[in-house]
């Protein structure tokens, strides 16, 4: 029995081969967070190479990289959620603090009344950071979804509200004198003695985010809430409360951030936290997130965050001024919104 191929069926054979995936290789360098992964392996080669002694690419330096990470990481990770879904959160930094100083309150209170129950106290502190932290993006959340104000504007203003009720509460002073094991049992405890916890904490965050995107229908509806909420609403999408549920997710891992940085320096830090906004936007963007909206990459997220981290730490070990830091964080974020617009014309 013998079969012949007609023109129509010829055409339907280019039109597959015409509509076929593109190679794995092909895929992989198609994203931004290949790129962004081996500028790093570039950056660590260079700083090792230019450090006294090679010593950029040791142990105890890339433990300190991994613990000073964990909290950009968790910003990073929540400005991509936003970012995702079409909003900002310049309040993420003052978030933090504020997450933190309400921590450290809990904490000393409880300790000061039960002084030989420090693993209560440490708990209520965790407790009282997520929840500051939530109830903090649930206001952002109703400024933006239910008053619609622009993000931008939203959190700038919460921004403020937020640093300033922190100092407020501490008179402008760090609080100090929390239980010690905080750091010795979480903040600078590692896995084996070779992985810091908080970063192991920051790195299951990213598991669960790209999970999320990947195959539930919160993830979905976020991309498309990114990409047009004027069809998802006519979609008959809940919006409002969508946004609500993606600013109590960032604000949630701001108030973990929080704890994190207290479990670090077994302090408030309020001064400390200016530019964490800038370089969870920079470290988002460059990683392959779109700064309209409509798409994330959690993957790219995490390769960004290192990037800004090698970029940062390989400065200090060189003996470059600090003030050449900023400069540089500046300059990668200029460069990356540059490369997003490249990225969105050549897909028009």
């Amino acid at each position: 029995m013998t079969s012949t191929l007609t023109t129509e069926s010829v055409d339907q054979l280019e039109d597959d081969r015409a509509t076929a995936r593109p190679s794995i290789l092909r895929r992989l360098f198609a994203g931004s967070a290949t790129w962004v992964f081996l500028l790093n392996i570039l950056l660590i080669g260079v700083f090792t190479w230019l450090s006294p002694q090679h010593v950029f690419f040791s142990l105890p330096n890339l433990q300190s990289q991994l613990l000073n990470g964990s909290v950009a990481l968790l910003l990073a990770l929540a400005m991509a959620t936003l970012l995702s879904a079409g909003m900002f959160d310049l309040s993420l930094g003052s978030n933090l603090v504020l997450s933190s100083v309400v921590g450290a309150i809990t904490m000393k209170s409880v300790a000061a009344t039960s002084p030989n129950d420090a693993t209560i106290a440490i708990l209520l502190g965790l407790l009282a950071s997520v929840l500051t932290g939530i109830a903090y993006g649930i206001v952002n959340g109703v400024l933006i979804g239910y008053l619609r104000v622009n993000s931008l504007i939203a959190t700038l203003g919460t921004l403020s509200i937020g640093l300033g009720f922190a100092l407020l509460l501490t008179g402008g002073a760090d609080i100090a004198g929390l239980p010690s094991q905080l750091q010795t049992g979480f903040g600078l405890a590692r896995l084996f003695g070779l992985i810091p916890l908080p970063a192991l904490v920051a790195i299951g965050v990213a598991i669960v985010l790209w999970a999320m995107f990947r195959f539930t229908t919160f993830g979905i509806n976020t991309l498309a809430l990114g990409s047009s909420r004027l069809a998802v609403e006519r979609a008959g999408l809940k919006v409002r409360r969508q946004i609500v549920g993606l600013t109590s997710f960032a604000g949630m891992l701001a108030g973990l951030s929080g704890f994190i940085s207290l479990s670090q320096y077994a302090a408030t830090t309020t001064q400390g936290h200016a530019n964490d906004a800038l370089a969870a936007v920079t470290a988002a963007v460059i990683g392959g997130t779109a700064l309209t909206g409509g798409r994330i990459s959690v993957i790219g997220t995490v390769w960004g965050t290192a990037l800004a981290g090698i970029l940062l730490g390989g400065l200090v070990t060189i003996g470059v001024l600090p003030f050449w830091q900023y400069v540089a964080v500046g300059s990668i974020l200029i460069i990356a919104v540059v490369l997003d617009q490249f990225r969105r014309r050549q897909r028009s």
